[in-house]
């Protein structure tokens, strides 16, 4: 039986440490990331069955990480603060958070929280799927599907993962570095080639058919996905 897979985003190695050892004697599987951003590239990656997530990471923090996540994503949140008044608390509930633990914390009360969770997560009935997108595209998170004006398209893996990260920036600018670390789990410091997120994007706009043009290249930015009316290709 596969293990439940864990995801800890946090910026303090030594506490990741702590917490994966003690979930891995628990029977889950443990990954973790030390950003934000890393973390939603995982979470992209991963079948998770509970994230526990930091609220103030470098960069990204973990509020913005939650509101991005819970965009594609009804996977359980727990977060972790030095401080939670109201109205962070209220805030982190209304981005879609479940729980919070309260920094220093007992690890035999996380576990007891993370478990408690994912036990009325099982007890609870399936919820229905939710298909949305701009335009005439669908995408169900769950199952991975996609359909255009009702029609199912197949998408490679990679195609799927696109599609998503576009659909979650709703309409916000991807770089190209953004996607490689994403899709494919790179950077630009291991030197690889940014063209192939070009040829990818290329791919999807032929698999998204007349939807396909939704897709906008930002000249020397990146790539974004527009809801508003795309004129027809012209006839040639």
């Amino acid at each position: 039986m596969e293990r439940p897979k864990l995801l800890i985003v946090e910026d303090d190695r030594d506490l990741i440490e702590l917490l994966r050892l003690r979930f891995q004697r628990e029977g889950f599987a443990v990954t973790w990331a030390l950003t934000g951003e890393d973390g939603l590239a995982l979470a992209a990656q991963e079948d998770l069955a509970l994230v526990i997530l930091d609220v103030m990471l470098p960069g990204m923090d973990g509020m913005e990480v939650c509101r991005l996540l819970r965009r594609r994503s009804s996977v359980p949140i727990i977060f972790l603060t030095v401080r939670a008044g109201e109205a962070e608390r209220l805030l982190g509930f209304k981005l879609g958070g479940d729980d919070y633990v309260m920094k220093p914390f007992s690890v035999d009360e996380l576990v007891a929280r993370v478990k408690a969770i994912l036990n009325r997560k099982a007890a609870a009935p399936p919820a229905a799927k939710e298909l949305r997108g701009p335009g005439g595209i669908e995408i169900d998170h769950d199952s991975r599907e996609v359909r255009v004006h009702g029609q199912a398209v197949k998408l490679t893996p990679k195609e799927f993962m696109l599609l998503e990260a576009l659909m979650d920036a709703d309409g916000k600018v991807l770089p190209r570095q953004f996607l490689m670390k994403r899709i494919w789990g790179y950077d630009r410091k291991l030197g690889l080639d940014e063209r192939r997120v070009d040829h990818l994007v290329c791919r999807l706009r032929r698999n998204l058919r007349e939807e396909g043009s939704r897709i906008l290249t930002v000249s020397g930015a990146g790539y974004r996905i527009t809801r508003a009316a795309v004129p027809p290709p012209r006839a040639k």
